[in-house]
């Protein structure tokens, strides 16, 4: 099935399942009217206008028109658009070497949050002030108090210890050997 002028196509890269046995994961694409999906198993089931490909030699076999190659193609990140197909087998080759070099799709670990940094600067020895916080961070300074009294010293019910230092009052999550 072609695209029409009006369809966009957004590149989505989702599910990877590693392989029992370790060794690295084959990637397979689907193309669909929506892009181009990653996967590291074959679907159990192709929708209407799907391809699934995990070869050159399988990308060069589809029935992939112009159209929709220039359309997958100009959807990719980092590539210079095109407006002709030109030699569909160079194209072809080129769209392959494109999709094989996306990065990997980023795991559902959870990603760093401006809690975890804030948590982060008051382990270090040398501790933070609600300044460096607050830079750091982009808070305002009320906003950095109300973190450490609410989220950190009741929700998460660490303990907080500060002193006046040379650079003023500069806070530290306590542990046994810092009361």
């Amino acid at each position: 099935m072609a695209l029409r002028r009006d369809k966009s196509v957004s590149v989505v890269t989702v599910g990877i399942v590693l392989t029992p046995t370790g060794d690295p994961p084959v990637r397979i694409y689907i193309f669909g009217n929506d892009g181009i999906t990653l996967s590291r198993e074959p679907p159990a089931a192709v929708s209407e206008g799907e391809i699934v490909v995990a070869s050159s030699e399988e990308l060069h076999a589809a029935p992939l028109n112009g159209r929709r190659l220039l359309a997958l193609w100009n959807a990719l990140p980092s590539v210079e658009k095109r407006r002709k197909v030109g030699d569909r087998d160079a194209l072809i080759d080129q769209l392959w070497s494109a999709i094989e070099a996306l990065p990997e799709p980023q795991s559902d670990a959870k990603r760093a949050s401006k809690q975890d940094a804030v948590i982060a600067m008051l382990r270090r020895p040398e501790g933070a002030t609600v300044d460096e916080v607050a830079s750091a961070t982009g808070w305002q300074r009320h906003t950095v108090r109300g973190v450490f009294s609410g989220t950190l010293k009741n929700k998460l019910g660490l303990t907080l210890a500060s002193a006046t230092e040379e650079r003023g009052r500069v806070y530290r999550i306590a542990t046994a050997a810092n009361p």
